[in-house]
């Protein structure tokens, strides 16, 4: 069985499966078509598979002129039934994993993944988890439940873990140029995902194996907890250099001429997305199993969780100086988006930021061109037009998100601007720099 799926993968004659057709999935399952697997793509939504059959995308990263081709070649094709799963010789799963209110992992997503992974079963499949969790999922978590047909991983299937590393809108580095890491059940299992990934990629240097499933998914972990706590990091130093009357960005501008032992990091209202504010909480809470208090990850999420409220505290001391009450105040807010350039919303600290301050009385209006409504507890808010910024009659501008935005039209009619991205450069009369 061993011997029949790695021919198959080498000769690119197996069967791949993709289940989660988001950010992560839909990237993975095209450009597996685009190097000559025959590949499908399991969405629970109806509306996403009729979209991407008709070669329509819902992903800003994949453009639809990817789609349409492969599938009209019958390269790719999206689906909703289980049954289209069982030609597959390999299924990777790939959907999402969020934490409840009380920051506890929900994995009901990927409980419901591999279940439909179970229903498909057989001997001599490879399974490789792709969703970003704590260390001993794919071993206490997923195992046992495909174990219930009876197949054993690592004997009858093979078992692995290859943790995404997907970063919506960056143009540079996409599936097929940046590194993957990957670590099976057994060797066999590890070389298998190998060999699959391996056909992806640009460079064959470019996929790392590691000796477990829990050695990769604690990598991704710390990839994304090193930019948490560094984040947290600069947000405090921006509060400090705030007090002190200093630039915090000539600082940062300033260390990182230093050519080693030095990475810049930049302040903000939070990080937000589907990784950084949410992998560090896996994190924590698996190694409250073993006793053990992860106290500095845990601090660098309280005080990057604290940056909205520090902003809006921020906001109001520009209102003041105009003698403008926050409540009842005019604020528009520049991008909704979770980073510049993406419609993605997921863990958005800018439409947190708005929802702070609609509760504190502010009149809120916003602009995105990437996200033309936000729907939130107070109602829902419509996008302003980019070319409806420069002349809105407001009190104060927020910058919340980068983009190429009109500050200096709005500051030559007296408008105060809150730059909370650095966006628009130096500090003037009307703008105002975290």
């Amino acid at each position: 069985m061993t011997d029949a799926l790695a021919r198959q993968l080498a000769e690119k004659k197996a069967g791949v499966g993709v289940i989660g057709l988001g950010y992560v999935g839909l990237p993975l399952a095209v450009s597996f078509a685009e190097v000559g697997w025959r590949v499908v793509g399991f969405d629970v939504s109806n509306a996403v598979v009729a979209g991407l059959n008709a070669g329509r995308t819902h992903i800003d990263d994949v453009a639809a002129t990817r789609i349409a081709p492969l599938v009209g070649s019958g390269a790719f094709r999206a689906t909703s039934s289980t049954a289209d799963l069982a030609d597959c010789d390999v299924i990777f799963i790939c959907v999402p994993t969020p934490f409840d209110k009380s920051k506890t992992p929900d994995l009901s997503y990927v409980e419901s993944a591999t279940r439909t992974v179970a229903k498909v079963l057989r001997r001599g499949m490879l399974v490789v988890l792709q969703s970003t969790t704590y260390p001993g999922t794919t071993t206490e978590f997923v195992r046992p439940i495909l174990e219930e047909t009876g197949l054993r991983a690592g004997t009858d299937f093979h078992l692995a873990f290859s943790p995404e590393r997907v970063d919506p809108g960056n143009v540079r580095w996409n599936v097929r140029n940046t590194p993957k890491v990957v670590g099976g059940l057994t060797p066999m299992c590890t070389e298998l995902a190998k060999a699959l990934l391996l056909s992806l990629m640009d460079d064959a240097s470019l996929v790392r194996t590691v000796e477990s499933p829990d050695v990769a998914e604690m990598a991704k972990l710390l990839e994304n907890t090193y930019r948490a706590v560094n984040i947290a990091l600069v947000n405090e130093l921006a509060q400090l250099c705030h007090e002190m009357g200093i630039d915090v960005w000539s600082v940062i501008d300033a260390a990182a001429t230093k050519p080693f032992g030095f990475q810049a990091f930049y302040p903000g209202i939070g990080p937000g997305g589907h990784c950084i504010p949410v992998d560090p909480f896996y994190l924590s809470w698996k190694a409250r199993e073993f006793d053990f208090q992860t106290r500095f990850i845990e601090l660098a999420a309280d005080i990057n969780d604290q940056m909205a409220a520090y902003a809006i505290s921020r906001m109001q001391d520009v209102l003041n100086e105009k003698s403008i009450s926050l409540r009842g105040a005019r604020i528009l807010c520049l991008g909704a988006a979770f980073k510049r350039g993406v419609s993605d919303i997921r863990n958005s600290r800018a439409i947190h930021v708005m929802e702070l301050l609609r509760q504190r009385g502010a009149t809120v209006s916003y602009c995105d061109p990437h996200v033309p409504e936000v729907r939130g507890t107070a109602g829902t808010l419509i996008s302003l037009s980019l070319d409806d910024v420069a002349s809105a009659e407001v009190d104060l501008v927020a910058v919340l998100v980068g983009g190429d935005w009109p500050l200096t039209q709005l500051e030559s009619r007296g408008i105060s601007v809150f730059d909370a991205v650095n966006a628009g450069g130096a500090p003037t009369e009307h703008r105002h720099r975290l």
